[in-house]
């Protein structure tokens, strides 16, 4: 599901992203001042060296760069909307110039109030000079700015890419497993057959969303109801569920055909090699922006090695996709005590749906 909310400044048109960041903001701000600190001490080691270091020259040359720096970070972030319905190289231009003007306004008023001393350069030389080292430092991190942005465009796309092959890797492997379900009923229970049927086409229009993009827990669980709808069919009362997801706010984020996958293998392989079944529990919990979603099943070792594999490409695929969506902190357990087989999904996420990181 698209998120349709911004942060203010931060998306100056729909579907562009513009290279240059907001400078405005205190990290952007915190590493422009150190990177012009640096370039003042480069200014003051290429100087002749006298016995004595001056460090009031050093102060007042901070100042005079500082100023730039501070200012034209300013102008870029005030004019960044409009510079962002440009090309980037006209973008880019506009902007060296504009550092180049700061600088040469700078400049200008440090000559009218004579705070950075007299120098051996002519006027109009060292008027010079500092335009084209204005021209030169803003050209280098105005491009440093761009490919960063063009390196990010390429990792989310390679993200989406991969997301979207483990999402269509899930599909075909849900329907296989659902038909062979109904086939199931065809010869038992027409009647049956023809419900899962429909059942199946309302739970496949539901989820047939795009590739990649979160769904509402309310949206996942119902869509999870109607899987297990069509597998009462089949198990009739060798299936006992037992629910405990209470706690989770209807509008809390998660991937699509997430709870599913997770349900088809503990029927799998829990219920379906038992003769006299067993409890499907689901519980989920989310504290402190932390959502912890458990589901377990009854476990037999002679029964785990008599039933195929073939959902543990399903559980390796959701656990990679929460991982690419939700980052390192998310993660996918598996673990057997008790008599019982429990896998559980854990992630960070904020309470409204939103698009996945760096999607």
């Amino acid at each position: 599901m698209q998120n349709e909310r911004n942060n203010p400044g931060q998306s100056v048109s729909p579907g562009k992203e513009f290279f240059l960041p907001e400078l405005c903001l205190p990290q952007a701000l915190l590493v422009l001042v150190v990177l012009a600190e640096l370039l003042v001490l480069v200014l003051v080691l290429v100087e002749p060296m006298h016995p004595g270091f001056d460090w009031v020259r050093l102060a007042l040359i901070s100042l005079f760069v500082q100023w730039i720096v501070l200012l034209s970070a300013a102008l870029l972030c005030g004019l960044r909307p409009w510079l962002a319905r440009l090309n980037a190289g006209l973008a880019g231009t506009l902007g060296c110039l504009l550092v180049v003007a700061v600088t040469l306004v700078c400049t200008a008023v440090t000559d009218y109030c004579q705070l950075v001393g007299t120098t051996s350069d002519g006027d109009v030389e060292r008027y010079l000079r500092y335009s084209m080292i204005a021209l030169i430092m803003s050209a280098l991190m105005l491009r440093y700015f761009y490919l960063q942005s063009q390196w990010r465009k390429q990792q989310q796309a390679e993200l989406q890419a991969r997301i979207e092959s483990l999402q269509a890797r899930i599909r075909p492997h849900f329907l296989f497993n659902t038909l062979n379900s109904i086939a199931s009923l065809v010869t038992s229970d027409p009647g049956k057959a023809e419900q899962a049927v429909l059942d199946l086409s309302d739970l496949f229009r539901a989820s047939l969303g795009k590739p990649g993009s979160l769904t509402t827990w309310r949206d996942e669980l119902a869509l999870a109801k109607r899987y297990l709808s069509i597998e009462q069919y089949r198990l009739g009362e060798r299936l006992q569920l037992d629910w405990d997801v209470s706690a989770i706010p209807d509008d809390l984020p998660i991937p699509q055909l997430t709870l599913q996958p997770l349900l088809e293998n503990a029927l799998i392989y829990g219920i379906a090699p038992r003769v006299e079944g067993g409890v499907v529990r689901v519980e989920a919990d989310y504290e402190r922006g932390v959502f912890i979603l458990r589901v377990s099943n009854p476990y037999e070792e002679v029964a785990h090695r008599q039933t195929s594999s073939g959902t543990q490409q399903a559980l390796a695929n959701i656990g990679a996709r929460i991982t690419a969506l939700f980052g390192p902190l998310a993660s996918l357990s598996v673990e057997r005590r008790d008599g019982r087989h429990f896998t559980c999904l854990r992630y960070p996420c904020a309470r409204l749906t939103q698009e996945a990181r760096a999607i």
